[in-house]
């Protein structure tokens, strides 16, 4: 398998994500939009966009390796945060990207904020698409 990441001409420079994300055909994983939830499905971080992304970093991990796959693998991911702050959303993008999870958005990435989000007080999730090896 090989991925290729991509930086066009004539597209804007990014801060760490390609543009283009290619893979040759194989194998892929599709995982679900990883939630701030700890594994009694209790909300961590009331409040907080960076312990939420902390959690949900920590989360992605367990299904990436449940899938066979690690962060280098991902091809293609969307942040979503419930804030029309940028500063929150630039708060969750610099803490996914240090974080074990950071080789994961140096892909196709895309960076929304959105009104809400699916459970009670969640204000962060990540999707993420990997191709297997």
């Amino acid at each position: 398998m090989s991925i290729t990441r991509v930086h066009p001409d004539g597209l804007h420079p990014t801060p760490t994500y390609h543009h283009v994300t290619i893979v040759d055909a194989g194998r892929t994983a599709h995982l679900a939009g990883q939630c701030p939830l700890d594994a009694a499905g209790e909300l961590v971080g009331p409040g907080d966009v960076v312990v939420q992304a902390d959690q949900v970093v920590a989360n992605a991990l367990v299904a990436l390796r449940a899938a066979g796959a690690r962060p280098g693998d991902v091809v293609r991911s969307v942040v979503y945060v419930a804030s029309a702050d940028r500063a929150d959303l630039v708060a969750v993008w610099d803490r996914l990207v240090a974080s074990e999870l950071g080789e994961a958005f140096t892909t196709a990435s895309t960076l929304l904020g959105v009104t809400c989000l699916g459970y009670p007080g969640q204000l962060v999730e990540v999707d993420l698409e990997a191709a297997l090896p």
